[in-house]
C-alpha cells in the first residue's frame, strides 16, 4: 500500500498540536501527599492518563483505564500483540523556565512545555501513527496496543500494574529516547545513603536542599548554616561564584546565613550535560569546621562525589564496548540538623558490573562514618540483538523518511519500557542534532520533528503489523 507518511502526517498537523496543548496543560507529575484511591500517584498523571484515553476514545478507538495507573488503546486483532509504550507523566517543572512549563508555547518553530520532548510530545506522535492506520482503513495482522503509563518518571508503579493484570506483549517499541534506534539500555540502580542530623564544631549545618528526582541533576541548591563570622563566609562564597560554572545569592540574619546556588538541570542519564547545584554547594562549604553527621554528609558530597560521572573516586569506573561508561547522578541531597541526612546516587551502568560492585564502593567511602546505604529498585541491563526483525525493519523505516542511510542502532543510559519486553527497543523521538532539554527548563521539541516522527511511526506501526 503506497502511502505519503509524511504528507499524511501534515494533514494531522492542528489537530496534534491542539491535542498536545491538552496534555501539556496538565502537570502531571507525581506527587504522592496529594495521592487517594482515584488518584494513587496524585491527581496530575490520573488526570493526563484520562485525557489520553478521551482523545481515544473520540477518534473511535477501544481504550481500557486499569485503576488510574496505565491505560490503553487497542486496534486490530490476532494472537501477537505488537505494544507502543509511551507515558503521560513529566518531571516537576523545576525553576528557571522563560515560559509556562505547563502552556504549550510555539516560539521560533520550536514547542515549548514539561512534556513536549518527555513524553508527551513523542507518545502523542506515535498515537497518531496508529491513528493514521485506523482512518486509512488498513487492518492489521496483529493485535496492537498503544499503552501509557503514569510513573515512567519514578517508579513504574503503572506499567508494573499493567503487567500483573495483562499478558505481556509479543514485540514493541517505546517513542521515549531518540532516533536512529535504541536496541541497548544501560543497567539502572539508585542508592541512598542516611546521615543522622549531628552538628559538632563552631559551624553548624541547619538545612541543606537540593534535587527533584534521582534521575535529575539538581539545577537548585539551598543551605541554612550557622556560622562565627558571616562577613568572612560572604567574603569566601563571593571568590567561590567567581571561579565555579554556578551563580548563587547569600543573606545573612545576624550569626544565620542562607545560601543559594543556581547550576543547569539535565537528565540523569549523563550528569556531564548539567551543572549541579547541590555538589557545587557542598565543595564550597566543605572548608569550613563542620563536625558529626554534617562534616560526614559535605565530605561524601564534595570530596567522592562532586563532577565524577564516571565514579573513578569510588573506584567504580567501568567500561563496556558495546554499552559504554558506567554513569553516576547525584539527584537528591537532604540535610536537617538534629534529624537526619540523606544523599541519592543513581548509577546507569553496563554489562561486566552492578548493584553488588556499586554498593560495596559506597560502604568503602562511607566506611568512617555513622551512615546506612540502602539499595533502591534495580533494573538489569538489556539488549535486543540487531539482527532481530523489530530492530530491522525499524531502521529501515527510520532511514526511507529520513535519508540516514548510515545510521546504526545505539546503547543508552536512558530507561524506557521497551527494556520491560524480550524484543522492546526504544524509537525517537528526538532527532540527531537536536539539543536534548528533557528534565531542563525551556523543555522543547521542533515542532517539524514531531511531525516527521509522525510519519516515522505511522510506516514503522504499518510495517510491523503488516
Amino acid at each position: 500500500m503506497a502511502i505519503d507518511w509524511q504528507k499524511l502526517a501534515q494533514h494531522y498537523r492542528d489537530a496534534y498540536l491542539a491535542d498536545l496543548k491538552t496534555l501539556v496543560g496538565i502537570d502531571s507529575s507525581r506527587d504522592d501527599s496529594q495521592a487517594t484511591a482515584d488518584y494513587p500517584l496524585g491527581p496530575g498523571p490520573a488526570k493526563a492518563l484520562i485525557a489520553f484515553l478521551d482523545l481515544a476514545k473520540r477518534d473511535g478507538f477501544t481504550v481500557k483505564n486499569l485503576d488510574n495507573l496505565v491505560g490503553y488503546v487497542e486496534y486490530g486483532s490476532g494472537d501477537q500483540t505488537l505494544a507502543i509504550l509511551g507515558h503521560a507523566d513529566v518531571m516537576p517543572a523545576g525553576k528557571g523556565w522563560s515560559t509556562d512549563p505547563f502552556e504549550l508555547t510555539a516560539k521560533d518553530g520550536n514547542l515549548y512545555g514539561r512534556g513536549t520532548s518527555d513524553d508527551k510530545g513523542p507518545a502523542l506522535a506515535a498515537y497518531y501513527g496508529l491513528k493514521m492506520l485506523k482512518d486509512q482503513g488498513i487492518d492489521p495482522k496483529m493485535k496492537i496496543r498503544f499503552i501509557i503509563g503514569t510513573d515512567e518518571e519514578s517508579d513504574w508503579t503503572g506499567m508494573t500494574h499493567y503487567l500483573d493484570l495483562e499478558p505481556a506483549p509479543t514485540l514493541g517499541f517505546s517513542p521515549d529516547a531518540e532516533f536512529p534506534l535504541i536496541n541497548g539500555e544501560k543497567g539502572n540502580v539508585t542508592f541512598e545513603t542516611h546521615f543522622g542530623g549531628r552538628n559538632v564544631g563552631p559551624f553548624t549545618l541547619q538545612t541543606f536542599e537540593s534535587g527533584l528526582r534521582m534521575n535529575m541533576v539538581p539545577r537548585d541548591a539551598e543551605v541554612t548554616v550557622t556560622v562565627p563570622d558571616p562577613a568572612k563566609l560572604k567574603t569566601s562564597f563571593d571568590m567561590f561564584l567567581a571561579h565555579a560554572p554556578v551563580t548563587g545569592d547569600l543573606t545573612v540574619d545576624g550569626t544565620t546565613a542562607h545560601l543559594q546556588v543556581v547550576g543547569k538541570a539535565a537528565h540523569g542519564m549523563e550528569p556531564k550535560n548539567g551543572i549541579n547545584a547541590g555538589t557545587y554547594l557542598a565543595t564550597f562549604l566543605g572548608q569550613f569546621e563542620f563536625g558529626g553527621d554534617a562534616a560526614d554528609f559535605l565530605h561524601l558530597i564534595a570530596n567522592d562525589l562532586h563532577d565524577d560521572s564516571r565514579a573513578h573516586r569510588l573506584g567504580l569506573n567501568y567500561t563496556d564496548d558495546v554499552m559504554g561508561d558506567l554513569t553516576m547522578n547525584v539527584g537528591i541531597m537532604t540535610f536537617k540538623a538534629d534529624q537526619a541526612g540523606l544523599v541519592n546516587t543513581n548509577f546507569r551502568y553496563p554489562t561486566g558490573t552492578g548493584a553488588a560492585q556499586i554498593l560495596a564502593g559506597l560502604k568503602r567511602a562511607t566506611a568512617q562514618m555513622t551512615v546506612t546505604v540502602e539499595q533502591g529498585r534495580e533494573m538489569v541491563p538489556h539488549y535486543v540483538d540487531p539482527s532481530d526483525p523489530i530492530v530491522a525493519t525499524l531502521m529501515d523505516v527510520y532511514r526511507q523518511q529520513t535519508g540516514d542511510t548510515t545510521a546504526q542502532p545505539e546503547v543508552v543510559g536512558g530507561g524506557t519500557y521497551g527494556r520491560l519486553m524480550k524484543r522492546g527497543v526504544a524509537f525517537g523521538a528526538l532527532f540527531p542534532g537536536t539539543a536534548d532539554t528533557m528534565h531542563q527548563a525551556d523543555e522543547f521539541q521542533p515542532e517539524a520533528d514531531l511531525l516527521k516522527a509522525m510519519a516515522i511511526y505511522g510506516q514503522a506501526t504499518y510495517e510491523l503489523t503488516k
